[in-house]
């Protein structure tokens, strides 16, 4: 039976904020230390490691979601849907469990090696353009580049690691871990950076933070009970597992590779049409953003698990309440995050003497709204996921498309620039905006008196585990 409360909220905002904010906390550091070149490379890099979790292609939501499967009791995986189960019949299959582990460890493995011949030849030659016009330490940049490849490489081999903590509900655990992985990166980072090791210094930090998380994480679910029970098991053929697998976890690659051109493709397209130093200026405006977004969506996020049990056992009342309590934590939170960087963002920068500076008010106004809408839907398709069903992978697909066409028609055909590296995204995800937190309110069968009674109830913060 999993179980998560607010301690595990708790722990995931905790985890959450030091995730995302982990490189705005560096801003002091970072930003009165490295020319604003070489910042507009780091926020390339950030981009680069976020296409590096893209390969990752759906399977790691889908290995979570059915580890969470396995550990409520059902007894075999559907390509579609579920099977149902009871309080009373929810042991664990220890041999399917040790298949999907297998499985997961086969596919980590093969897509950790083709990252790495990728970011090795058309990454390094892509690093070498921008350096063309670049005014920094080139030898800096190969070096960090290098690590870069590693470490995102390593990272990507051991991703199975968090679909099996969170799959299993140990939310806060993993969450701890996370805090503990990157207050390290924090630390190496700021001292590396000061010491002047400049990109160097950030790109070790995060490979020394990966390392300690993913052998925490290991520890954390491999206990001896574990092992012992995994050992004397008979694993479910690997076959059967990816069979049952395999269809909604490409819906969901498609989706995510829909999502990445969404949501970054902005900055890999502007960068050949951009200065360095507006890149710079977009890509500290977009973190900031990030992390105003990742603090809104960790309500519903930290209840996913949870959620995906309830599915089993039918019980969609629970689910609404959730759903709906999540909303109005995801509305509060921008809205106060808003404020926050609308007002005193610009004043912050100055006040560490930062050498880049925000985009302007307005267009960082549109861009808070767009992140609003984003995320919103992709919580909502989130709740829709937990059927085993992925719906919305075609439109998402459109999106990312959508996306890309409209950046290279504003670049060349008008004179927008910034104003395209913010419209284009938010315009083509201008359908999935509505549709998918209107399938989750039909489906739900979400009221008025349902809204009302999560506004009072989330006054109390209180949620009764069911």
């Amino acid at each position: 039976m999993i179980q998560i409360g607010q301690k595990d909220i708790f722990w995931n905002y905790a985890a959450t904020f030091l995730k995302i904010a982990s490189s705005v906390l560096l801003f002091p550091f970072i930003l009165r230390m490295l020319p604003t070149e070489t910042v507009g490379i780091w926020s390339i890099f950030m981009t680069i490691t976020a296409f590096a979790s893209l390969l990752d292609f759906g399977f790691s939501s889908s290995f979570t979601r059915n580890v969470t499967y396995i550990f409520s009791g059902v007894r075999t995986l559907k390509p579609k849907g579920f099977e149902s189960v009871t309080h009373t019949n929810q042991t664990v299959n220890y041999g399917l469990l040790k298949g999907v582990i297998s499985v997961m460890r086969w596919f980590y493995l093969r897509i950790a090696i083709i990252l790495f011949l990728f970011l090795a030849t058309l990454g390094t030659y892509y690093i070498y353009s921008l350096l063309q016009n670049y005014n920094g330490d080139h030898k800096e940049v190969y070096i960090a580049w290098t690590l870069l490849c590693v470490i995102n490489s390593y990272n990507l081999f051991t991703l199975y690691y968090d679909s099996l903590l969170l799959g299993k509900g140990l939310v806060k655990r993993s969450k701890q871990i996370i805090i503990i992985g990157q207050t390290v990166y924090l630390i190496i980072a700021a001292f590396m950076i000061l010491s002047g090791y400049g990109l160097v210094a950030i790109v070790s930090a995060q490979a020394s933070s990966v390392i300690i998380i993913r052998w925490l994480s290991y520890r954390s679910f491999f206990t001896r009970e574990i092992k012992l029970k995994l050992h004397s098991a008979n694993a479910h053929p690997q076959k059967e597992v990816l069979k049952a697998i395999y269809p909604n976890s490409l819906k969901i690659g498609l989706t995510s590779l829909g999502g990445f051109l969404v949501q970054r493709s902005a900055i890999i397209i502007g960068s050949l049409f951009l200065s360095l130093k507006e890149i710079a200026s977009y890509g500290i405006s977009m973190q900031l953003i990030a992390v105003i977004a990742g603090l809104a969506g960790i309500y519903t996020a930290t209840y996913q698990p949870k959620i995906a049990q309830l599915r089993v056992e039918n019980n969609n009342i629970t689910i609404k309440e959730l759903y709906l309590k999540g909303q109005i934590v995801l509305i509060l939170t921008y809205i106060a995050g808003a404020v926050v960087l609308l007002f005193l963002g610009a004043y912050a920068l100055d006040l560490i003497g930062s050498q880049t500076k925000l985009i302007p008010f307005i267009v960082l106004l549109i861009a808070i709204v767009i992140s609003f809408l984003e995320n919103n839907h992709a919580i909502a398709g989130g709740i829709l996921l937990t059927n085993n069903e992925v719906p919305f992978f075609k439109a998402s697909l459109v999106a990312g498309a959508t996306t890309i066409i409209l950046l290279i028609a504003m670049f060349y055909f008008s004179d927008m620039r910034l104003w395209a590296m913010i419209l284009a995204p938010g315009i083509a995800q201008l359908y999935n905006n509505w549709k998918w937190p209107h399938e989750v309110f039909i489906q739900l069968n979400i009221s008025k008196k349902d809204i009302k009674n999560a506004l009072i109830g989330v006054t109390k913060f209180h949620l009764n585990d069911r």
